[in-house]
C-alpha cells in the first residue's frame, strides 16, 4: 500500500484538471504521480499475471496495439492498455491511474502498452517485458528523431528488456538487425509481406525484397486489394478487413496476428483473430469516416514523409472537396518535400500554421490549391459549410497537431 498516497494524489489532480478543462490534463496526474512516486509505474507494469507486451516503433503503433488488444480479448484474456495519446511516461501512468488499486495492481491478465521510441527507451531500463513488438523503423519527428539510427538505438534498448520474445517486421533491415543483437534465449517471431506485395510500395520506405522472404514460417500478407487482405497465418489463409485501405494497414494487422500467436502459442485462433480485426473501426484519425454538422468526413493523419505517401496513394482519385492542414509539430515543412501528393489533383484549402508551406508543396507538384486560411478552426467551418461533393467524401488531410485541434474544435472525443 505504499503507493496509496500516490494513487490518491494523481486521481485528485486528475479531477482537478478535468474540471478546469473538460477533457484536458490528461498527462498532468501521471507527471505529479511520476514526481513523488517515480517507482509506480515500474512496480504496476511488473504486476501483471500475464506480463507486459511494448509495441514501438516509428508508424503504425496506434493502430496495431489496438488491432492485437481486441484479438487477445477475444481469445479470453483481460488487457490493460493505454490510449494512443497516453503513449510517453507521463501518459501512461495517467492511463494507469484510471484502473489501478490503491495496492498498486490492476486486474487484467497483462498490460499491452504503445510506447513513444524517445520517451519509451528512456524508461525501459526499469521495466520487465515479456514481450517487444517491433514495427517499423522512419526518420519520424524530425526535430526528435533525426535519423534511422537513432530511432533503431531507443528501440534496441527497448527490445532488450524482452525476456522471452521480440517481434520484428522482417521488411526492416534495421530490425532484422537488431534481432541478430538479442539475448540468447530470447526467440524472434516475423511478420511481413510476400515480394509482390513488397513491390506495390511506393518509393522511400526502406522495405527490402531479401528480407520480405525471411517472414517464411511467420505472418505473411499474401495480397492487398484496397480495404482487405490475404494473410498467412499460423499455417492459414485468412482474409482480412483493414481499418482503411491501404497496404500499411495490411502490415499493422499482420504485426498484430504475428504478436498474437506468439503470445497465445496453441490457443491462437486463426478465424477468430481475422473476425475480430475485420470488425475494427479505424483509431481515430488514421481513415476514420465520422459525420460531422450532417457532412460525412474522412480523417486522414499523416505523420512522416512514408505514411504521408501511403495515405495519399491510398486515396480514390479526383475528389472533390479535400482540406490539407500542417501544423506546428512539423518543424521544418521540408522534410514533406519528398512527398509526391499529385494525386491529389485539387485542394479546397491548406490551412494550419503551416498553411503557405504545405500549400507551395502542393502548388509545385502541380496540385490547384484554392485557398490559403492559416486559421484552422475558419477553415474548418467553412470547408464543412460547401454542399456535399457529388461522389466521394469530404477528406480532411492533417498532422498530429492539426489533428488534435481539428478534434477540439469540432467537439470530437479523442
Amino acid at each position: 500500500m505504499r503507493y496509496a498516497p500516490a494513487i490518491l494524489a494523481g486521481r485528485l489532480v486528475r479531477a482537478l484538471a478535468r474540471l478546469r478543462s473538460r477533457g484536458g490534463g490528461s498527462a498532468v496526474p501521471g507527471l505529479v504521480v511520476n514526481r513523488i512516486a517515480p517507482g509506480l509505474l515500474p512496480h504496476v507494469l511488473a504486476s501483471f499475471p500475464d506480463g507486459l507486451v511494448i509495441v514501438s516503433g516509428s508508424s503504425g503503433k496506434s493502430t496495431t496495439t489496438k488491432m492485437l488488444v481486441a484479438v487477445l480479448e477475444a481469445h479470453g484474456r483481460r488487457v490493460f492498455t493505454n490510449p494512443s495519446t497516453a503513449n510517453i511516461a507521463q501518459g501512461l501512468t495517467s492511463a494507469l491511474l484510471e484502473r489501478t488499486k490503491l495496492n498498486g495492481r490492476v486486474d487484467a491478465d497483462l498490460a499491452v502498452l504503445e510506447m513513444d521510441e524517445g520517451h519509451g527507451a528512456r524508461i525501459a531500463p526499469r521495466l520487465t517485458a515479456r514481450t517487444v513488438l517491433l514495427t517499423n523503423v522512419m526518420t519520424d519527428q524530425i526535430d526528435r528523431f533525426t535519423d534511422p539510427e537513432k530511432v533503431a538505438a531507443y528501440l534496441a534498448t527497448i527490445a532488450g528488456r524482452a525476456t522471452e520474445s521480440v517481434v520484428v517486421n522482417a521488411d526492416d533491415a534495421l530490425l532484422e538487425e537488431l534481432a541478430a543483437g538479442l539475448a540468447p534465449g530470447v526467440r524472434v517471431a516475423r511478420y511481413g509481406v510476400t515480394a509482390d506485395v513488397l513491390a506495390r510500395l511506393l518509393r522511400g520506405l526502406g522495405y527490402s525484397r531479401t528480407s520480405a522472404r525471411r517472414a517464411a514460417g511467420g505472418v505473411l500478407v499474401t495480397d492487398v486489394d484496397g480495404a482487405r487482405a490475404r494473410v498467412d497465418a499460423a499455417g492459414r489463409t485468412i482474409d482480412v478487413r483493414l481499418p482503411s485501405r491501404g497496404t500499411h494497414y495490411a502490415v499493422d494487422a499482420a504485426a498484430a496476428l504475428a504478436t498474437a500467436a506468439d503470445l497465445l502459442g496453441d490457443a491462437f485462433d486463426p478465424e477468430l483473430a481475422a473476425s475480430t480485426v475485420s470488425a475494427l473501426p479505424p483509431v481515430f484519425g488514421r481513415g476514420e469516416i465520422v459525420t460531422v454538422r450532417g457532412k460525412e468526413v474522412e480523417f486522414v493523419l499523416v505523420q512522416n514523409p512514408a505514411s504521408f505517401q501511403l495515405n495519399v496513394d491510398s486515396l480514390p482519385e479526383n475528389l472533390e472537396q479535400v482540406l490539407v492542414a500542417m501544423g506546428s509539430d512539423v518543424r521544418d515543412p521540408g522534410y514533406f518535400w519528398p512527398v509526391d501528393a499529385s494525386r491529389l489533383g485539387r485542394v479546397r484549402i491548406a490551412s494550419g500554421s503551416k498553411a503557405a508551406d504545405v500549400a507551395l508543396q502542393l502548388v509545385y507538384q502541380g496540385v490547384e490549391v484554392e485557398r490559403v486560411e492559416p486559421d484552422l478552426g475558419r477553415a474548418l467551418d467553412d470547408f464543412l459549410a460547401l454542399p456535399n461533393p457529388a461522389s466521394g467524401r469530404k477528406t480532411i488531410v492533417f498532422t498530429a497537431d492539426s489533428m488534435r485541434r481539428t478534434r477540439a474544435h469540432l467537439g470530437l472525443a479523442s
